[in-house]
């Protein structure tokens, strides 16, 4: 089945075709979800509503081609992550601990680090950090359209980037001097 027929399925209500969109979307949705909520059990919950949400209201989708109803699927889970998290908790600033030094890590170490090392330190970032790295990073928003989307203003949203990108930086040199 592609794309287009599993669309048209979904909207008649055709289990066969929900099954289909299940089965290709499932994972990757999954992945959106973990990045943005750090933590399995909670992604898995929020993924479960997003396709109850989807087959119900399956209109709202429009087919424009390949690749895109799996855009639309990840913009629907990563809309419902932001929306888990705001319910949660308002975003404001984090304070984490303040990292006064620069970390400075060579573009090639970092390659060395395994892509699972990375996603779990995103993972481990506080929640406004974390959010603001993947809107700017994963879904190339700039900081006006994060700030929005947050309602938090565009200086807060650049400040959780630079506090998150030196965490990342941070947690990158430990895991490569444990390394040597």
């Amino acid at each position: 089945m592609n794309e287009q027929e599993i669309s048209q399925g979904c909207l008649k209500g055709n289990r066969e075709a929900q099954r289909e969109l299940y089965s290709r979307c499932a994972g990757a949705m999954l992945s959106v979800g973990m990045r943005y909520l750090a933590d399995r059990e909670t992604a898995e919950d929020v993924l479960h509503d997003v396709f109850i949400g989807v087959f119900t209201h399956f209109d709202k989708f429009t087919y424009r081609g390949e690749g895109s109803l799996m855009a639309w699927m990840k913009r629907v889970m990563v809309n419902a992550s932001l929306d888990y998290l705001r319910r949660r908790t308002p975003f404001e600033t984090v304070e984490v601990e303040k990292v006064k030094d620069e970390v400075e890590i060579d573009p090639s170490d970092v390659e060395t680090v395994p892509t699972d090392v990375i996603m779990r330190f995103i993972s481990e970032l506080p929640d406004g950090y974390r959010t603001v790295f993947n809107l700017f990073t994963f879904e190339e928003k700039s900081h006006r359209e994060i700030a929005e989307m947050l309602g938090i203003n565009e200086k807060s949203s650049s400040s959780q980037l630079s506090r998150a990108k030196t965490l990342l930086q941070k947690k990158i040199k430990e895991y490569l001097n444990l390394q040597a």
